[in-house]
C-alpha cells in the first residue's frame, strides 16, 4: 500500500471537540490478531475447497499421483487459500461493522426513550442527558457505545460546547441515517426554539416502529438466508463424496473440460452468494 493510499483511508478513531478519542462508526478495521485468526481460517477453508475440486491433477494412467500432482495440488491450494483470505476478510469486516451499527442504533433508541421521559417530566435538555446516562448504565456497561457518546455530550456542555454540535458530530460519525437526521433536526430546533420534547418523543416512536418492522422482516427472510448457506455448501459436499468414492466419474473432474466447468461453477456460486446477500439486504 502506497503512502497516498494510506492517507485516503478514513481513520477509525477521531477526536471530539473536547479533544477526547471517539469512535468513527462508519469504518471498521480488523486488528492484527483478528486478521491473523480469520486469515488462517479463510486460508484453510480455501485450500480444502481447492483440494476437493482440483486435487488429483496429473495422475498417471493407473490413477496414482505423480510429482506433477503434488506440485499442482500445492500451487492451486496456495492460490485458492490466498483468494479465500482476499474474499473473506472484507466480508468479516463488513459483518462486524453492520453488527456494531445495529447495536448502536438500538442503544440510540433507548437513549431517546430516556430523554423523552425526562423531558416530559419537565427537565431541561442538559438535565435530561444526565438522567439518560443514569438510565443507560442500568441497561448497558460503562464502555457501551451510547454511554460513551452521552459522556461526550455531557463533557461538551460542561466545557461550554453546545449540545447540538456534539449531537451533530455523533450523527456524522455514526454512519446511521436516523442518528444523523436526528442530530440535524435537533440542531435546527434547539437553536430556533423548537419543541424539543415533541421532536424527541416523535423520533423515538418512529424509530421504535421502524425497528419492530425490521425485526419482522428479518424473521421472515431468515429461512431464505439459511437455504442460501445450505445451497452454497452442498456442491462442495457432493463433489467431495464423489471424489472419495473414486471411479471414472470422479476422474472427469481432473480433465481439461472438467477443470474448466469446475472453475465456471465455482465462479457462479461465488457470484450467487454476493447476489443473494444483496437481495436479502432489506432496508426499511
Amino acid at each position: 500500500m502506497t503512502k497516498k493510499e494510506k492517507k485516503l483511508i478514513e481513520p477509525q478513531i477521531l477526536y471530539s471537540a473536547t479533544n477526547q478519542e471517539v469512535l468513527n462508526y462508519k469504518v471498521c478495521y480488523l486488528k492484527k490478531r483478528e486478521k491473523i485468526i480469520w486469515g488462517v481460517i479463510a486460508f484453510i477453508v480455501g485450500t480444502a475447497v481447492a483440494y476437493i475440486f482440483y486435487g488429483g491433477i496429473g495422475k498417471d494412467s493407473y490413477g496414482s499421483p505423480t510429482l506433477i500432482t503434488y506440485i499442482m495440488n500445492t500451487i492451486i491450494m496456495v492460490i485458492c487459500g490466498s483468494i479465500g483470505i482476499k474474499l473473506f476478510l472484507p466480508i468479516k469486516q463488513n459483518q462486524i461493522l453492520n453488527k456494531r451499527k445495529k447495536m448502536l442504533h438500538k442503544q440510540f433508541i433507548d437513549l431517546l426513550d430516556s430523554l423523552s421521559a425526562s423531558l416530559d417530566a419537565g427537565q431541561n435538555v442538559p438535565s435530561a442527558f444526565l438522567s439518560a446516562k443514569t438510565d443507560l448504565l442500568v441497561q448497558y456497561p460503562e464502555d457501551a457505545f451510547i454511554v460513551n457518546e452521552v459522556n461526550q455530550i455531557i463533557d461538551g456542555f460542561n466545557n461550554n460546547i453546545s449540545i447540538e454540535d456534539m449531537l451533530a458530530s455523533f450523527g456524522e460519525r455514526s454512519g446511521i441515517k436516523d442518528v444523523s437526521d436526528f442530530g440535524k433536526v435537533f440542531e435546527t430546533a434547539y437553536r430556533k426554539g423548537g419543541n424539543i420534547k415533541d421532536i424527541v418523543r416523535n423520533t423515538h416512536e418512529i424509530l421504535s416502529t421502524k425497528t419492530q418492522l425490521e425485526m419482522e422482516i428479518q424473521t421472515k427472510v431468515i429461512s431464505n438466508k439459511n437455504e442460501q448457506n445450505i445451497m452454497l455448501v452442498m456442491p462442495i459436499v457432493i463433489v467431495g463424496m464423489i471424489k472419495m468414492m473414486g471411479g471414472d466419474f470422479a476422474a472427469n473432474f481432473t480433465t481439461p473440460s472438467g477443470l474448466l466447468f469446475t472453475t465456471i461453477g465455482i465462479s457462479l456460486f461465488i457470484f450467487a452468494y454476493f447476489l443473494g446477500q444483496y437481495i436479502l439486504k432489506i432496508d426499511v
